[in-house]
């Protein structure tokens, strides 16, 4: 019987998770890059989420769950009238930011949209800004948001690196689980006791699966799982600031740890693989990587596989749009996540399910010369059958070239190419692009097109004044840092 007996001496906790917290309590950020990146970043997912707003099947989630409920202090949802509380809060900015597949991405091993932890990190910061001026306190400032932004993103980022979560089913939501709560936690005044409290919680609770990504179950959670994971960061981080104990070996534990339930794969013999090839592997060390190098939907609220495949179909739609009839095959040549993320065949039942199709996103810009929220609806979809009749003569192909220089830490491609073929023997050019113009590569020719997004963004929910005015303060560094949160968001409110 004693070969049974559980060994209970508690263990130190997991390495990964002490590297988690200690970055957040002591990294200084100093790179100028990381910084003015951060700003650009804030202004974007704000936009992406006032964009949002114009779609009911967003805005019915949003609100308190209880009609009428009054918050005292409550954080604000920019471009509504909600006050709530800071956990329905971060649901609510997470759910909106995300909703329409536009906001930044980071691709690498795994995927996903680092801005998603703006929900819980600007619902902590109005909402403690507020507590705080009620008792005399000095408020936060716009600095600490960006600050937090340029943390959860680099969590986030660099636990993506080399660790893909999608090949064991797992969806890329509980990175922001785990970033969010680490940097709401400190925010919110957690000691490093605390901290790892908190951070153990995000990694030993429940894990949202794949399924709502992928054909052919793809749907709309997928844009507001994001928003429930940032909120759940604040609950978690508020459980551990009440001193609730942690669990150290959250990830290691033999057998009931996140390492051997959740990441363990299998060999073809259904054994586990040696306990270091399921542990997480670091490519580097925290710091401000991912921020200087996060990737902008600037041209197409597009999943970001498809960005460059959508550039070039704009590219190729003046050679294409007065011979649809005549085409006789549409050759897209792409990387190997694309093709196992978004490469589709047969019906596309919502929208959701079209935004991450990309022979939909390539088709609609051949046709047409852009691509919008709107182009997914389904009336749209309805009235256009010629987009399902090019989608069926669309063949995907993997260049290994283009597969290798997306994994590549110099490159980092995301390169799609499309050439289209008629029945006559004539064919187009073969159009390529390596980098979207949201690229680090492509900085300067995107900027002043992210801030035009953002300008029209703003256009959708505010007057003309009040839009200038929050663009001009979120374009001037100085004094946006020097912003109380707050005030911020009293810019923000309906």
């Amino acid at each position: 019987m004693t070969g049974n007996v559980e060994q209970n001496q508690r263990p130190d906790y997991d390495p990964e998770i002490q590297a988690i917290v200690d970055y957040v309590l002591d990294y200084r950020v100093t790179s100028p890059e990381a910084w003015r990146t951060a700003r650009h970043c804030l202004m974007d997912t704000l936009g992406c989420g006032l964009l949002a707003l114009r779609f009911p099947e967003c805005t019915k989630h949003l609100g308190p769950l209880v009609e009428g409920t009054v918050v005292p202090h409550g954080a604000r949802v920019p471009g509504t009238s909600h006050r709530l509380d800071p956990m329905k809060a971060a649901w609510d900015i997470g759910c909106m930011v995300r909703w329409l597949d536009y906001n930044d991405t980071w691709l690498a091993a795994e995927w996903g949209h680092p801005s998603d932890n703006l929900g819980g990190i600007l619902a902590v910061a109005d909402y403690l800004s507020q507590k705080n001026l009620s008792v005399g306190k000095a408020p936060l400032t716009m600095k600490t948001v960006l600050e937090a932004m340029i943390m959860a993103h680099e969590i986030q980022g660099v636990l993506a690196l080399e660790n893909s979560f999608n090949r064991v089913g797992l969806d890329h939501v509980v990175l922001v689980k785990v970033a969010s709560t680490a940097v709401v936690a400190r925010m919110m005044g957690a000691d490093r006791e605390q901290l790892l409290s908190a951070v153990s919680h995000a990694w030993v609770d429940g894990q949202a699966l794949r399924t709502y990504r992928h054909a052919p179950n793809a749907g709309s959670r997928k844009s507001w799982a994001a928003g429930d994971a940032t909120s759940r960061a604040v609950r978690l981080a508020d459980i551990a600031l009440r001193g609730e104990m942690g669990i150290p070996g959250a990830l290691s534990a033999p057998q009931w740890g996140f390492y051997d339930v959740l990441f363990a794969k299998t060999n073809k013999d259904q054994k586990l693989k040696p306990e270091n090839e399921r542990r997480f592997r670091f490519q580097r060390e925290f710091g401000s990587y991912v921020m200087e190098n996060i990737l902008f939907k600037i041209s197409f609220p597009a999943e970001f596989h498809a960005q460059t495949a959508c550039e070039a179909a704009v590219r190729l739609h003046p050679q294409v749009r007065d011979r649809i009839e005549e085409i006789d095959r549409i050759v897209l040549t792409t990387h190997d996540s694309a093709i196992r993320i978004i490469s589709k065949e047969g019906p596309l039942s919502n929208p959701a399910d079209r935004d991450h199709c990309l022979q939909y996103m390539t088709a609609v810009p051949l046709l047409y010369g852009d691509l919008t929220a709107e182009h997914y609806e389904d009336a749209f979809h309805e009235a256009h059958p010629l987009i399902d009749e090019l989608r069926g003569k669309m063949e995907v192909v993997e260049d290994p070239a283009y597969s290798r220089d997306y994994h590549d830490p110099d490159k980092r491609s995301i390169a799609n190419a499309v050439q289209v073929f008629f029945r006559n023997g004539e064919h187009t050019d073969k159009v390529a692009v390596e980098y979207p113009i949201g690229h680090r590569r492509r900085r300067e020719e995107g900027i002043p097109l992210l801030e035009e997004k953002f300008h029209r963004n703003l256009a959708t929910r505010f007057p003309a004044g009040r839009a200038e005015a929050l663009f001009a303060l979120c374009a001037d560094a100085d004094r946006l840092e020097a912003t109380p949160v707050n005030a911020f968001m009293d810019g923000f409110v309906i």
